[in-house]
């Protein structure tokens, strides 16, 4: 990973524009080859980023400034000024083995591993924790058609967790072994707004209830 804190102007150009004017930042260049603008408040969300697969070029502006354009294979460009580095440093990370789950979510990826057709008809397990370059997806699954699942499980589905997927639905499409994977989204609870981005990457959605799962809530009983 490289780090760099530098005084910046970064702006973006794809389906949408963004500017973020002259102000000190961290620029994040990771080994998967994304690049996040960080500021030092507001939120722990990047200002703006380019995910992988993505190209960094750098070239001096007409001033004489640094220039790095950061550019994705749909042609999005992230343009980045550098009007001062105040610091630059890389590291070596090494392979993260992945985030441990608390025990809730932790308890309903081993229920949905052992009755996957709650998520769909049809549907089998192939593996839970399916390796992939930038960390495990939760469940690898076929539908009846034979071809490959990638899902995605969380207690409280939000935007974070759909771009999470996306981003191993892309490494897993390369694959022709696996190609096509399609994603499922599931969680107890999923927010309007992180549906509508699922919906359209074409991400199935899929509410999960826990108490069903565990037998101690039998929905034909309930009264509402």
């Amino acid at each position: 990973m490289r780090l760099v804190v530098a005084t910046c102007q970064v702006d973006y150009a794809g389906r949408l524009t963004a500017h973020l004017p002259m102000a000190t930042r961290v620029l994040m260049l990771k080994a998967d080859g994304s690049v996040l603008v960080h500021s030092d408040g507001g939120s722990y969300k990047p200002l703006n980023w380019m995910s992988p697969p993505c190209t960094l070029s750098e070239s001096k502006a007409d001033d004489g400034r640094l220039e790095w354009t950061v550019t994705s294979k749909t042609a999005d460009t992230l343009r980045i000024l550098i009007d001062e580095i105040h610091h630059e440093s890389s590291h070596e990370l090494g392979i993260d083995p992945g985030l441990q789950k608390d025990g809730v979510e932790k308890h309903l990826q081993e229920l949905l591993a052992d009755h996957p057709a709650t998520l769909g008809e049809g549907l089998t397990l192939v593996r839970r924790e399916y390796p992939t370059p930038i960390g495990p997806v939760d469940l690898m699954c076929r539908d009846s058609d034979g071809k490959s699942v990638a899902v995605e499980i969380k207690r409280r589905g939000e935007i974070d967790g759909v771009e999470q997927l996306t981003r191993y639905l892309e490494l897993l499409n390369r694959d022709p072994l696996l190609a096509p994977v399609r994603g499922i989204f599931a969680a107890q609870a999923i927010k309007p707004q992180a549906r509508v981005l699922a919906e359209d990457r074409g991400i199935t959605c899929a509410i999960v209830d826990y108490d069903a799962l565990r037998g101690l809530d039998d929905p034909t009983e309930r009264l509402f």
